[in-house]
């Protein structure tokens, strides 16, 4: 008699529905506050150039692969976490478990959930980033040098290229080539640098985001404070760099590479350099953090199901603080990585093993309805603490009390003359270190806000009697 086994896909499917929903929700408003942090400078950018609509779109566009390479683990596991933490509150998991489900058993659809965004952000990591490195770069390209090259007109200053103004006398138009050339340069100097020339022209560089003003038999003024300096050339090159708002993408040449391009260009470095660590941490910073991403999100698993019915749920909270470790651990390894400290395989890839440990372990104490952590550990922690809490919170009373001198609200004193008084009849002016009496005009003034009570408490805090109050006590 053979024994069938259907999966229970409809099952299955109402899981992922619960994760995918918050992950969706999640996705769009972590990138939509990426949005808002990237857009002023954008914007300036954009006014600077007037940029028309579609190709801000286009260069903003070039921006989102970057930006999802963080914001889709980070959705992952909240849209996980809060998927199961809704199932828990709500004692569906309760009743699965009474239907001789486990926690095991629901594990395929979060494997595969898990899995699949992995593989959405290891297709960001690996193909669409380098393409929009490049698409951007050539974009930021077209756009600035189309300014530059409208911007310069015969018998005009053009000052489209920041502190470089240039003013050309006559321009052929089938060449391109200028004639009876003028250039101030104001760059990293008080005075400008004058250079005049007969004959002037300007190329580009796309590679190195460059444009360079090419002159022919001319001079070059330098002004100084005690004496000036004159330079007679054939021919002098002006470099000036094209630097949109966002640099990453036009100074980071390695991130523009492909997978195959790390490879090759670090087997040419025959010697253990810095440029090829750089190229080899590259290589691995693209599989890992999308590997990186598949061990945060089945960590979301047992961390949603801490919520219970009636109990304040923390796996979200919890959930942000694993998600900045684990970065704080990539950045890390990355760090010791560069610096040859460790392998670069074992500098970039140990922090993903160390979380797929604490998934596994986490996974298997939430099936045998164990905390996440041992009691042991628990307690350790529970009771220094405590006692570290303890230690601050004595001594933020201990200097509030000294402060302000405080007693209980009924209690009574007197200030050494046998004049019994209460807690509100000495107030001081914090700004003038004075204080006043009740019979005080200045009694209810705007900066009065501390109390004493006693006069001796109010001397011995560094404050002096009013003047006038003086004259009341004497009268």
């Amino acid at each position: 008699m053979k024994i069938s086994y259907r999966l229970p896909f409809l099952l299955y499917s109402y899981l992922a529905t619960e994760m995918l929903a918050p992950f969706f929700a999640s996705f769009i408003i972590i990138n939509s506050v990426f949005f808002l942090v990237k857009l002023i400078p954008f914007l300036n950018f954009t006014l600077e150039l007037n940029i028309g609509l579609p190709d801000f779109v286009r260069l903003f566009a070039f921006l989102f692969p970057n930006i999802f390479l963080y914001s889709i683990p980070m959705a992952a596991m909240i849209g996980i976490t809060i998927g199961f933490a809704r199932l828990s509150s709500d004692s569906e998991i309760l009743a699965l478990k009474a239907s001789g489900i486990s926690i095991y058993q629901v594990l395929p659809p979060t494997i595969v959930v898990a899995i699949l965004i992995a593989l959405f952000t290891a297709f960001f990591s690996i193909k669409l980033i380098p393409l929009s490195e490049v698409s951007m770069k050539r974009l930021i390209y077209q756009l600035m040098t189309e300014k530059i090259n409208h911007g310069i007109k015969e018998h005009s200053f053009t000052e489209a290229l920041g502190d470089v103004v240039v003013h050309v006398d006559k321009i052929n138009k089938k060449t391109g080539e200028w004639q009876k050339v003028w250039v101030s340069d104001m760059r990293g100097v008080q005075n400008p640098v004058i250079t005049m020339a007969s004959t002037g022209s300007m190329k580009s560089n796309i590679e190195d985001m460059m444009v360079s003003i090419v002159l022919r038999n001319g001079s070059l003024h330098r002004p100084g404070n005690d004496s000036a300096q004159i330079v007679q050339f054939e021919r002098y090159i002006i470099n000036i760099p094209l630097l949109p708002p966002d640099t990453r993408a036009t100074r980071l040449k390695r991130s523009s590479l492909t997978m195959d391009e790390l490879l090759e260009n670090s087997r040419l470095e025959t010697q253990n350099t810095t440029h090829k660590r750089k190229l080899l941490i590259e290589y691995h910073k693209r599989l890992v953090l999308p590997f990186g991403c598949l061990m945060i999100s089945l960590i979301g698993l047992p961390l949603g199901l801490q919520a219970r019915p009636g109990k304040k749920a923390i796996g979200i909270q919890a959930g942000l603080a694993i998600f900045i470790l684990y970065y704080i651990l990539f950045t890390f390894g990355k760090t010791l990585a560069e610096e040859d400290v460790l392998p670069i395989a074992l500098a970039m890839w140990t922090p993903n093993v160390l979380f797929l440990l604490l998934a596994i372990f986490w996974i298997i104490q939430i099936s045998n309805e164990k905390p996440l952590f041992p009691e042991k550990m628990t307690s350790f922690f529970e009771k220094y603490f405590r006692q570290i809490s303890y230690f601050f919170a004595g001594q933020y009373s201990k200097i509030v009390t000294h402060l302000r001198g405080l007693k209980s609200i009924d209690e009574e004193y007197n200030d050494g003359s046998g004049q019994r008084l209460t807690k509100t009849e000495i107030r001081g002016n914090v700004k003038s270190k004075i204080f006043h009496l009740p019979e005080c005009e200045f009694y209810n003034c705007t900066n009065c806000t501390i109390e004493f009570k006693n006069i001796q408490i109010a001397l011995d805090s560094g404050f002096e009697q009013c003047h006038l109050c003086s004259a009341i006590k004497d009268k």
